[in-house]
Order: C-alpha cells, then sequence, then structure tokens
C-alpha cells in the first residue's frame, strides 16, 4: 500500500470519529444538564403531609406522585411533613429542608396554629416569613390553604381563613384554596379522630389537588424553559 493512500485513509476515519462525537454532544448535554433530572417538588407541611395514622406510602406527597408520575411527569416529591408541626415549627426548620435544593415547594402548614389557637397575625408572620425566606433562596412557592374549626367564632374564623389569601396576593404565589376541600367533616374519609384523612381521604385530596399541581407545573417549565415532560 502506499504511505498517501495509508494516510487519506487513517485521515478519513479520524474525521469520521470527530464527526459523530460532535453529533453526540448534544445528546449527550441533553441528558446529563441540569434539565434532564427530575424536577423536585417539596412539601413543608404538617400531619396531613406526614400520613398520620396511615401507612407512609398511603401519604398524599406519595400518591401525589404517583399520580404524576401516571401522567408522564418527571417529578419528584420530597414529603417534609412533621406530625403537630406548627407555622413556626416549619419556619424553623426550612434551612434544613433547603438543603435538599428543591425546584418548588408547597407550603401546607397552620391547621395546628388554628386548633391550638393561635393568634392568626402571629401564623399570618411565619408563613409570611417561610414565602419570603424561599424566594430569596430562588425556590418557587405554592401555598395550600387551611381553614379554622368553626367553633373558634366568626372573628377567629374570619382572621384565620383569610390568611392564605392575603399571602398568595401579597407575594403572588399560586394557592389551592383548602387543602381538605371535600374531605372535612366527611365521616367516611376521615380517620375515627374527625381531623385526619383515611386512605379514602387521601384519594380525594390527591384527585382534588392533580389538577392544580399539573397547571402550576407547567406554568413553572415555561418560566424556567423547562420541558413539563420528560
Amino acid at each position: 500500500m502506499r504511505l498517501d493512500e495509508g494516510y487519506g485513509r487513517f485521515a478519513a476515519m479520524v474525521n469520521s470519529l470527530l464527526m459523530l462525537l460532535f453529533c453526540l454532544a448534544p445528546t449527550a448535554h441533553a441528558q446529563t444538564g441540569p434539565d434532564s433530572g427530575p424536577l423536585k417538588l417539596a412539601i413543608l407541611g404538617d400531619s396531613l403531609a406526614a400520613g398520620y395514622g396511615l401507612a407512609p406510602e398511603q401519604a398524599f406527597p406519595v400518591r401525589l406522585q404517583a399520580a404524576l408520575k401516571a401522567e408522564g411527569r418527571n417529578v419528584t416529591i420530597l414529603n417534609n411533613g412533621v406530625s403537630g408541626d406548627t407555622s413556626a415549627g416549619g419556619l424553623d426548620r426550612l434551612d434544613w429542608m433547603l438543603g435538599d435544593k428543591p425546584d418548588i415547594v408547597m407550603v401546607e402548614l397552620g391547621a395546628n396554629d388554628a386548633l391550638r389557637g393561635i393568634d392568626p397575625a402571629s401564623t399570618e408572620r411565619n408563613l409570611s416569613a417561610i414565602i419570603e425566606k424561599l424566594k430569596a433562596a430562588g425556590v418557587t412557592v405554592w401555598l395550600a390553604g387551611m381553614m379554622a374549626p368553626r367553633n373558634f367564632g366568626p372573628d377567629y374564623v374570619a382572621a384565620f381563613d383569610g390568611i392564605y389569601r392575603r399571602l398568595a396576593d401579597k407575594y403572588q404565589v399560586p394557592l389551592y384554596p383548602f387543602l381538605l376541600d371535600g374531605v372535612a367533616q366527611d365521616a367516611a374519609l376521615n380517620q375515627a379522630d374527625g381531623l385526619h384523612p383515611n386512605t379514602q381521604g387521601v384519594a380525594v385530596i390527591v384527585r382534588r389537588l392533580l389538577p392544580f399541581v399539573t397547571r402550576n407545573l407547567d406554568l413553572y417549565a415555561a418560566s424556567v424553559h423547562r420541558p413539563a415532560r420528560p
């Protein structure tokens, strides 16, 4: 074989290899870049998120993640629910939760504040501080509302129930008005204590919450130029 022919064949092989690597490079980046992994949605909540009285796999964050997966959504839900937690407790553990680097946090707190008759102004200050801290960390915030027990009187009920809409308007965050919509005070959907949903109640929560979550996932994806689905 002549030297020039051998060199020509070698050069052609090198050029082909370089072209192949060039073509594969964007695909490799798409698979390993920051937009390729699952989106992290954290639930900062109380016993309703923790799944009090239920098997771990029946807690609403776990079942919500399964519902999102069934729709083809690449979302990991981080369950930061602590039974008995108040808005003050949620604020105290916020730095710890941020260590997981969530993209979105749904704040689900306030039920225990109301059950303890805590001054609604204090609850509002704590939730406000949580939202501000999350926003300062570059995290998208969603708010899940709660309602006060009706036996606390109209003044307390009006002051407490108005917290979530005021905060949603002030900080321009999406609000799901009442997490227990369709479940509260229905004995068939709650455990014996009348406060915590049973497995059937969780199913109602997830079914009603899902459109809110998917709609705001799409809005989030559009805002950060990220695919809403994998």
